[in-house]
């Protein structure tokens, strides 16, 4: 069984109905394996280049800062030791990879059920076409309230627009996305998930359940 849902037009009115494939739509909404594909992605978006420098790292001198007898004061070697000021840095963090790697089975998956989420929520919002004749924010936030009102919005593209991506890049609610880019992030972090009809067929043609080759 598939969910139906209203086709919009960029007027917010409804044109037509349009049938959402069960196995994207209606898979099994595995919150493991979501959060499993959250934790992948922010690992994976890290640089992982910090560094600090250790006691032998630092431009000091390495002589022994004062004698070893007869001060009174605790003795000491160089002023690089970590407990002095300007001194290095004792188990602090180097460059490393955070990668982390997931199957592709896996994160289809995952897809799969944060889109099943947003569609038993009434988060997935089709509309017929999209587009803007130029690059104008105005005309961009009017199109948003015309189809989710006051609602933050994902906006999915099923290719390059450079008028809508610059139409939509300044507004704080609201973000663009490539459908062949998909993710759970970007999915779970908005209200409503604005899919264009071409856009849609291209996600159904890449997260469908491909029959079996003999």
């Amino acid at each position: 069984m598939s969910i139906k849902i209203p086709v919009k037009d960029m007027n917010g009115r409804e044109v037509e109905q349009v049938e959402l494939p069960a196995d994207v739509f209606e898979a099994p909404i595995n919150v493991g394996l979501m959060h499993q594909y959250y934790v992948m992605q922010m690992a994976n978006a890290r640089l992982g280049t910090h560094s600090t420098k250790r006691r032998s790292e630092v431009a000091r001198t390495k002589m022994k800062w004062y004698r070893q007898k007869g001060t009174g004061r605790a003795r000491h070697g160089n002023r690089a030791a970590p407990i002095f000021v300007g001194g290095g840095i004792a188990h602090g963090p180097h460059p490393r990879k955070y990668t982390k790697k997931m199957p592709k089975k896996m994160r289809r998956a995952a897809l799969r059920s944060a889109l099943s989420a947003k569609a038993a929520e009434d988060g997935i919002v089709l509309v017929d076409r999209l587009e803007v004749k130029s690059p104008k924010t105005r005309d961009m936030v009017d199109l948003l309230r015309n189809l989710v009102g006051d609602s933050s919005a994902l906006v999915l593209l099923a290719s390059a627009d450079e008028n809508i991506e610059l139409s939509i890049r300044n507004l704080p609610d609201a973000y663009y996305l490539r459908a062949s880019y998909l993710n759970v992030r970007d999915l779970l972090k908005f209200d409503k998930v604005i899919v264009p009809l071409d856009a849609l067929q291209l996600i159904t043609g890449w997260l469908g359940k491909q029959p079996r080759s003999e």
